[in-house]
């Protein structure tokens, strides 16, 4: 009798916590690509600077990061006057690529940064 009642238990506990979830429900991993009529915003990028560039380009900068990426002007400034898109679109272990030590940014995230810059750095 104890097992059939840890049987039924068991049904009852999978047939209850099962999600029928189709494509439609499900929230995207990661930001979501700008469509191409889709202007690109600060809000849109700002996930690649708090979650990697941070780790050196914080306010204030470590490990001889030469300046901070932790706000919005800040990473404008880079992007106009540091050469910031070059730097993250330099191969792999080229002399300068950033982030530091690799590995370099996927593609779409620098294509991402990209369309953002051609956009106009817009904040939000």
């Amino acid at each position: 009798m104890k097992y059939f009642l840890v049987a039924i238990a068991v049904v009852i506990v999978a047939q209850t916590s099962c999600v029928n979830n189709t494509q439609d429900d499900l929230e995207p991993i990661g930001p979501e690509v700008a469509q191409e009529d889709e202007k690109v915003t600060y809000g849109d990028v700002v996930f690649v600077f708090d979650n990697i560039c941070t780790a050196c380009h914080s306010n204030p900068p470590q490990n001889g990061a030469p300046m901070s990426l932790a706000s919005y002007l800040a990473v404008k400034e880079a992007v106009l006057n540091r050469g910031l898109l070059n730097r993250i679109n330099r191969e792999e272990g080229s002399d300068g690529a950033m982030p530091l030590g690799g590995p370099r940014l996927p593609q779409p995230t620098i294509d991402l940064l990209i369309k953002w810059n051609e956009d106009g750095l817009l904040e939000n």
